[in-house]
């Protein structure tokens, strides 16, 4: 593994890369191939240092996507996916399709994009097709699935709009344009000025490290805010909608994503405030019903306990570090995704319509022979035990790059909070 500093692919000029929008900056690109290696900005040195990684074996991806290199769901199978080709280049009795698969998936159990990404390679490069021209295929479609999002979503984020974000949903954790920013920077882009409310994301800053320098890089305005001055600001009518990207969503709408983002979904029913979802198809997992099935990772205590060097917490203390909650879907007004708006109670239907259409074409996710590893270091207490079916990551649904029809919302969405109901302002 090697890395050079400040490479020109690390961004997209606005000119010609994405026609209709004007240039108020570049994009960032968080990994592609190059020759016969995967560049990725190593994301733990952000906003201080812009380096890149320069990855050429199947053990270096593994690594960077455990130690959060390559971190966000859709980045995390699109670097898994040109992993499984690194591995096709090996020789030797360890190099199949299942040992390479085995690794990658041991990395990270949350992420439903890790395991399409590798099932997309596993199966072209177990059927003798070219394992390159899948994870180029599938990284297209990611790519082309979160500029739908973006445009799906622009709408809802109107002239001056105040958006509240949790963690890093943008082209960092996406390869290019994100879920939760990709409505932000069409609207941008659009003519529009939205205000991002940026949550630090604590223990590892992803929102304050990675949110805020992806904003600024293009000239969007924002302020970072501590994690516990959400409640705030909603309180004070000073965010109009919430948009936040997930790691996995089952059939009913319950999500997994950061740790943190449950607490912001009640406080914005509880506001009346608007909060949606925004996730390519790889992300929905319809083999799992509930969000009680999610594997939940829970990481080292020292990433808790420690920033750097330096100890945070008084000697005997212990500390707990699950990576993401789950929010219930009762707290989500809407999903974005590439195909439009879907309410939470219309997605099992959406899902069952795409599998039916896509019969034997469908993007499955890769199956583990057993429990998804821990990280290094992880603390695996309060997650789900080896014989709980959250285990073993489920079959996709088909994924598409073309629009599929927008699914009309109810109007008004409602939801019920201790008995009474409520309604969420629309953003202004």
């Amino acid at each position: 593994m090697s890395g050079t500093q400040h490479p020109p692919s690390a961004r997209i000029s606005r000119r010609g890369a994405t026609p209709g929008h004007g240039e108020k900056g570049d994009r960032v690109r968080a990994l592609w191939w190059e020759g016969r290696t995967l560049r990725a900005i190593d994301q733990r040195l952000l906003p201080g240092r812009v380096k890149v990684l320069r990855l050429s074996e199947v053990k270096e991806v593994a690594e960077a996507i455990r130690t959060l290199a390559i971190r966000g769901a859709p980045s995390i199978g699109v670097g898994a996916a040109y992993g499984m080709v690194l591995a096709s280049f090996s020789k030797g009795k360890d190099a199949s399709p299942e040992r390479a698969a085995e690794l990658l998936a041991s990395t990270r159990p949350t992420a439903h994009d890790l395991f399409v990404g590798i099932e997309q390679v596993r199966r072209a490069w177990a059927d003798g097709s070219d394992p390159l021209e899948a994870a180029d295929a599938y990284k297209r479609s990611v790519v082309e699935e979160c500029r739908a999002i973006g445009e799906a979503g622009a709408p809802l984020v109107t002239t001056r709009s105040r958006v509240l974000t949790h963690c890093n949903a943008g082209a960092l954790a996406t390869v290019e344009w994100g879920t939760a920013l990709a409505p932000i920077r069409i609207a941008f882009h659009d003519g529009r000025d939205p205000f991002v409310w940026v949550d630090e994301t604590r223990p590892l800053l992803q929102g304050a490290r990675l949110t805020a320098w992806e904003l600024g890089q293009e000239g969007i305005r924002h302020a970072v805010i501590a994690d516990n001055a959400a409640g705030h600001f909603l309180h004070r009518r000073e965010v109009d909608l919430v948009i936040v990207g997930a790691d996995r969503i089952t059939r009913s709408g319950d999500f997994a994503n950061k740790v943190g983002t449950y607490e912001k979904a009640v406080l914005a029913w509880e506001n009346g405030v608007p909060f949606y979802v925004a996730a390519p198809w790889s992300t929905f997992d319809p083999k799992l019903e509930r969000g009680e099935e999610i594997p939940v990772e829970e990481r080292g205590a020292e990433e808790v306990t420690h920033w750097g060097s330096v100890t945070m917490v008084p000697r005997g203390s212990s500390a707990r570090n699950p990576a993401f909650d789950v929010t219930p879907s009762k707290y989500v007004t809407a999903f974005i995704t590439p195909a439009g708006l879907v309410a939470p109670q219309e997605l099992a239907r959406v899902l069952s319509e795409r599998r039916s259409r896509s019969q034997g074409t469908e993007r499955s996710a890769y199956h583990p022979s057993g429990p998804p590893r821990p990280a290094r270091g992880a603390d695996t207490r309060g997650a789900p035990s080896s014989s709980s079916p959250s285990t073993s990551p489920s079959t996709s649904p088909s994924r598409s790059s073309a629009r599929e029809g927008r699914v009309v919302l109810p109007a008004p969405h409602r939801g019920t909070v201790r008995g009474r109901a409520t309604r969420a302002r629309s953003p202004r």
